[in-house]
């Protein structure tokens, strides 16, 4: 994964680190990365949607080189990161967007298309869950309680076995670096926030009403044990005329291991959506 040198990046004014590329003139797409990452878990992707569309990253709150949690918006929700990127939108001038989400990204970006339909053109939701099961859930709520109570390195050993596919890590070391070192820069109050929010704001998301009604994506990778396949398939049954993606073999953080195979689909979506 590339992390050649960047300039700074901009900043709102609740503290929200961004970059913005690609064409001046692009249909908006915005990138929401995945809990304890940051917006460079996109750089290998970004070649590919910067060739047609105008690509904002940024930072969740607390993450990267984001500010923290505002006060206003604890107990953080998934309500909360909804309003920041809402606020992100509103200093872009940007009306509406395409929103992919990755992960919690993908979490966010649905609770955001609840919130604020009219500002979603699209939205492509990546290697995200949904009802767990009891079992599921029990184990999501552990491991938030574990980050609670040892720190956010804690559950990091376990999230590589799960995030990687075997032998990944052998061969790319730079990858482990990375998210290890994404996952220390992380606030640690504010990370602790959002591991609850992941553990415990999928519920809703399941049915809601009203329904999402935008035109939207759903993937995940073939083997990804905590957005699994299934989930991806409950989350299209609920989105009418949604898209589903399974790409084959690959885990957790498929997108690290090769960004194309999840890019292609994802850039010929928004294409379609824009051609309609």
């Amino acid at each position: 994964m590339s992390q050649t040198p960047q300039a700074e990046p901009s900043r709102t004014t609740d503290g929200t680190a961004y970059r913005v590329h690609g064409p001046e003139d692009g249909a908006v797409v915005v990138l929401i990365h995945g809990l304890g990452l940051s917006q460079h878990v996109w750089n290998d992707a970004l070649e590919t949607f910067t060739q047609r569309f105008r690509t904002i990253t940024y930072d969740l709150y607390g993450h990267g080189q984001s500010a923290p949690v505002p006060d206003e918006l604890r107990p953080l929700s998934l309500s909360g990161f909804a309003t920041q990127l809402e606020g992100l939108l509103d200093e872009l001038n940007v009306v509406a967007a395409h929103i992919v989400g990755f992960s919690i990204g993908g979490m966010i970006n649905r609770r955001f298309a609840l919130d604020h339909p009219d500002r979603v053109t699209s939205l492509v939701i990546v290697s995200s869950p949904h009802n767990r099961g009891a079992d599921g859930q029990e184990a999501v709520e552990a491991r938030a309680a574990a980050v609670r109570d040892q720190g956010a390195m804690a559950t990091m050993d376990a999230a590589l076995i799960r995030w990687f596919t075997p032998g990944h890590l052998d061969r790319h070391p730079e990858h482990e670096e990375l998210v290890r070192s994404w996952r220390r820069q992380a606030d640690s109050e504010s990370y602790t926030h959002a591991t609850w929010v992941l553990a415990n704001g999928v519920r809703e998301l399941i049915a809601p009403e009203p329904a999402i009604t935008c035109p939207t994506l759903i993937m995940t990778g073939e083997n990804d044990s905590g957005s699994t396949a299934a989930m991806s398939r409950a989350i299209a049954a609920e989105i009418e005329g949604s898209e589903t993606v399974i790409v084959d073999r690959y885990q957790h953080l498929g997108l690290m291991e090769d960004p194309g195979a999840f890019t292609t689909p994802i850039t010929s979506f928004l294409e379609r959506i824009g051609n309609d």
